[in-house]
């Protein structure tokens, strides 16, 4: 996954802020305790997403203090060891190394040498993961396999290769309870769609120059990153679709401790980063995340 589902910072509440950030630490201190610091090295919010819905409906957090490497001398409060975030851990691990994987078969040059450096670098965390998660990780395998056949072969359509990323995604709905499964498949399905689609056109520019395949310039023949109007309202359409889709899934679940970011994640945060990335804007959306305070998210009984 590449990064982009995360919170309207500035719609949250400061408890809820505080929350997110304790999880997002949290998750970063389980990829080092199973993982190593080839764990930590690919932390990124769309996990941080998973692990809360992965949470359940009656489960509160434990909070802890601790240390971590970007600040030493001063301890944070990060959420406790929990049943989802191993889950979010291990999967996080597995996808990152078959991303790794494959661009090593489709990409050239320095950024072929780099995804083999990576490819080595998480390939001890790897097997520990697909050892813990085997299903997911031929889940993974398959899918991955399929949507870089599809690009080989330079796909001119958005649905079949966002269609493969979505399927491998959604398989992550195993870890969740089983009264949740079916919901909490459709809605990583359709976040699934909108991180590939906008992953292409984030990438385009960049892809273009490489000469690499990218799903926007393939299903509209572009040339250039300069996109015309009306392939940016398609694309534009097609994104709010599996946004309103995915919002539909996420109604089906219950309740639980992190509702207050799921909620603010689903209808702000996803409509948030799909403007951004298409008007040009999104950089200045990642660098508006306001910093945590040393407030601990659980006083006063919250």
């Amino acid at each position: 996954m590449f990064g982009f589902i995360r919170p309207c910072a500035e719609e949250l509440r400061v408890k809820e802020l505080e929350r997110f950030r304790a999880l997002y630490c949290g998750l970063c201190h389980e990829l080092g305790r199973e993982y190593g610091a080839a764990g930590r090295a690919i932390l990124n919010y769309d996990f941080v997403f998973l692990a809360m819905l992965l949470w359940g409906d009656a489960q509160s957090c434990e909070y802890c203090y601790r240390r971590c490497l970007p600040g030493l001398c001063r301890k944070k409060c990060v959420c406790a060891c929990a049943a989802p975030l191993t889950a979010a851990a291990g999967y996080s691990v597995i996808l990152a190394y078959w991303k790794a994987e494959d661009e090593v078969s489709d990409s050239r040059g320095a950024k072929k040498l780099a995804a083999r450096a990576v490819r080595a670098f998480l390939r001890r965390a790897y097997k520990k993961a697909a050892g813990k998660y085997p299903e997911f990780d031929a889940q993974v395998r398959r899918d991955l396999s399929e949507l870089s056949g599809l690009e080989r072969a330079g796909a001119g359509s958005l649905d079949r290769p966002a269609d493969k990323f979505a399927a491998l995604l959604s398989s992550a709905a195993e870890a969740g309870r089983e009264e949740d499964r079916r919901a909490l498949c459709q809605l990583l399905y359709h976040v699934g769609r909108i991180i590939y689609i906008a992953d292409g056109y984030y990438d385009l520019a960049e892809d273009l120059k490489a000469g690499t395949y990218n799903p926007v310039a393939a299903r509209y023949g572009l040339k250039s990153a300069d996109v015309p109007p009306k392939a940016r309202e398609s694309v534009l359409e097609t994104l709010m679709g599996s946004a309103r889709l995915a919002a539909a899934a996420y109604e089906l679940l219950p309740r639980s401790y992190w509702t207050p970011v799921t909620e603010n994640i689903i209808y702000l945060g996803i409509p948030q980063m799909i403007n951004g990335v298409l008007d040009g804007t999104y950089r200045v959306i990642l660098r508006g995340i306001p910093k945590r305070s040393g407030a601990s998210p659980g006083q006063n009984g919250e």
